[in-house]
């Protein structure tokens, strides 16, 4: 069985699309314990046989999925694709996608009320 932690604590955490992973979610989160609402990241298993011609066997791989539903689906990227996205991030590139004060105050809110 896998795990997710945010840096500070640890749980069991299992998708049956991508068994066995070891998750890891931002310790931005800050939320102990961890609650199910966050985009979660894993080291994964070498390509073999993708069906993109461009993704040799033996390409080091990086599963992005959505901690809020265990059996969702788990996206695969290649670990150059993840840094180049992970990059923009840095850059700046995205940030009229952020949420507002006003958003994370609510989330918060929300976080707070489902663990009581």
């Amino acid at each position: 069985m896998g795990t997710i932690t945010n840096g500070c604590s640890f749980k069991p955490y299992e998708n049956p699309n991508a068994p066995g992973l070891d998750w890891r979610k931002s310790s931005r989160t800050d939320l102990d314990p961890i609650l199910k609402n966050c985009v979660i990241v894993a080291a994964a298993p070498d390509a073999n046989g993708h069906p993109h011609p461009h993704v040799p066997d033996g390409t080091r791989m990086i599963a992005l999925s959505d901690d809020k539903d265990e059996k969702g689906p788990v996206l695969l990227f290649t670990r150059a694709e993840f840094t180049k996205f992970a990059q923009g991030i840095r850059d700046g590139e995205f940030d009229d996608l952020m949420a507002t004060d006003d958003e994370l105050a609510a989330a918060a809110e929300v976080a707070a009320v489902s663990t009581a």
